[in-house]
């Protein structure tokens, strides 16, 4: 089993500045992917940014240019780091993880959540 230790998230003034970690133990062969969902009241869950196992980012287009993600520590950790928050990032941010086994089957784990709001 894996499990995956979100940390960070809080309450900020619109304009501010957020950072979240997310780090994964247990069973894990290879990391494929890891990334963040959000998701607001009321609204589906989105893909906000992920990083592969060969460090390659990629963005919502609605955070570009204002998050950043990257690994670090033994590349088990994912950072998530939010500039110029407005309150329509304002959701509970979840971390995921693409876990391959020996077969190179794909396993996918989630954070508990951790909530982000931002006040205007």
């Amino acid at each position: 089993q894996v499990q995956l230790m979100e940390s960070g998230g809080g309450l900020v003034q619109s304009g501010g500045s957020l950072s979240l970690s997310c780090a994964a133990s247990g069973s894990i062969f290879s990391i494929n992917a890891m990334g963040w969902y959000r998701q607001a009241p009321g609204e589906q869950r989105e893909l906000v940014a992920s990083v592969t196992g060969g460090d390659i980012p990629s963005y919502a287009d609605s955070v570009k240019g204002r998050f950043t993600i990257h690994r670090g520590g033994a590349k088990n950790v994912v950072y998530l780091q939010m500039h110029s928050l407005n309150p329509e990032d304002t959701a509970v941010y979840y971390c995921y993880a693409d876990i391959r086994d020996s077969n190179w089957r794909a396993h996918y784990y989630w954070g508990q959540g951790t909530q982000v709001t931002v006040s205007s």
